[in-house]
């Protein structure tokens, strides 16, 4: 009788799920608990942007320094000291006493996130077989929002209940928990890991043409650099990034200040962009893998994919913003987040499609440029609004999601930037 092969693969999906949560909700803590912040220091609207771009820059600076460390030291170790630092970070966050201090503070939680999507891919790259990376890279991104959604009602929360400080040490803890059981549990190849049985090594291997999984050497830096292919990935995620961190840093702000909510209502309808995101990251995901298999064209089913995404963000940006009614900007405003989010599977997918053994770093190029992106409009967005009012950055957002629809009718998956390595059979 054939061996079934057992599922560690989706365990180890499940667990780099869990990790995006906790990324996510870090992330959000201090855009729930900034109108508070601001009003026990007394920061202004353009310094309150300063501190949540000094994690942004952070982030981008560090992204392929941590896509390196991965692809250098395995995803194991790399990951375990990351969440770590990161985690340390947050829950300092609490004990910050002014802008400059905080400032740094975020600066150095943005170093430590930085390497977390990079090389949570390059933990997926030689385990997930190549057509399920589009399904599980909508799978992870889902996870991180759906943290992201459950983060403000909770902050809100904790904040009326025991003040701002309390949920950056709660949630702080909860990624150290995490970074043990990871260590402890996973291992950096389907080969090492006690749980994987004979079946399911040679269903891995099989997929990815045979080649025998191990860590990576030298990074090909001009390799990934000179390749058309990464910068029209990474000009098409900066636009992503800006969009991003819009909501993510200042959706809060903007219900409460400009649409006129409460705390606790602000809590509410800030989480539900976010929970219709989830549903754009499983639907693109699931969507971009299904259509390959149908139509026989990654290229295809990935540019078009990521580009409707986009249209559908553009289309609803402009009357979530145009409306005067507080309940049909956030109805708006969840179909705008959910097209931005059915890319992400997608332009996540496509390192992996693309990079092989080094996805870790050719993913973090494209995230540096979208951080950059988002770092940019998290800064600007502060002094945007106090010359010409909340309504005009959301009008630029539309225009980069207009511009992300085009870049990604010219992104060909099916090229590898290593003609070596092994894919998806996929043409």
């Amino acid at each position: 009788m054939q061996q079934r092969p057992t599922r560690v693969r989706h365990l180890v999906l499940w667990l780099t799920v869990a990790a995006y949560m906790i990324t996510y909700m870090d992330r959000v803590v201090i855009s729930s608990a900034a109108p508070k912040i601001r009003e026990e220091f007394g920061f202004s609207l353009e310094t309150m942007g300063l501190i949540l771009g000094a994690f942004r820059w952070g982030y981008s600076f560090f992204q392929i320094p941590g896509g390196w460390l991965g692809d250098r030291i395995g995803p194991r170790r790399a990951l375990t000291i990351i969440v770590i630092w990161w985690s340390a970070f947050t829950s300092l966050t609490a004990a910050m006493a002014g802008a400059v201090s905080m400032g740094i503070c975020r600066f150095l939680f943005g170093v430590g996130e930085a390497g977390a999507f990079p090389i949570a891919t390059r933990s997926l790259s030689r385990w997930m077989l190549p057509s399920e990376r589009g399904w599980a890279q909508g799978v992870t991104h889902a996870g991180s929002r759906l943290g992201a959604a459950f983060t403000p009602p909770i902050v809100a929360w904790m904040v009326l209940e025991h003040g701002w400080r309390m949920p950056f040490l709660v949630f702080g803890s909860m990624g150290i928990a995490w970074a043990l059981l990871w260590f402890f549990w996973y291992r950096d190849t389907p080969e090492e890991h006690p749980q994987v049985n004979a079946a399911e090594r040679e269903l891995i291997q099989g997929s990815l043409g045979g080649k025998r999984p191990g860590r990576s050497g030298n990074i090909p830096w001009g390799t990934i650099l000179g390749h058309s292919s990464m910068w029209t990935l990474s000009l098409m995620y900066l636009c992503y990034g800006w969009c991003l961190s819009i909501y993510l840093d200042w959706l809060p702000t903007y219900l409460k200040e400009f649409r006129g909510y409460d705390l606790k209502k602000m809590g509410l309808y800030a989480s539900l962009p976010l929970l219709a995101g989830v549903f754009g990251d499983l639907l693109g995901g699931w969507l971009t893998d299904w259509w390959a298999g149908r139509s026989g064209s990654l290229k295809f089913a990935r540019s078009v994919v990521g580009a409707a995404g986009f249209a559908l963000a553009a289309l609803c940006i402009v009357p979530a913003t145009m409306t005067a009614n507080p309940e049909l900007c956030v109805a708006f405003t969840c179909l705008a987040f959910f097209g931005l989010e059915v890319t992400v599977g997608v332009s996540w997918a496509i390192p992996l499609d693309i990079g092989g053994d080094f996805a870790g770093s050719v993913s973090a190029v494209m995230n540096t440029f979208g951080n950059v992106g988002g770092a940019i409009s998290t800064v600007a967005l502060g002094y945007i609004v106090k010359s010409y009012g909340w309504n005009v950055p959301f009008y630029i957002a539309a225009g980069f999601c207009t511009v992300g629809a085009i870049l990604y009718l010219g992104i060909d998956a099916s090229r590898h930037l290593f003609r070596s390595e092994p894919g998806s059979n996929i043409a």
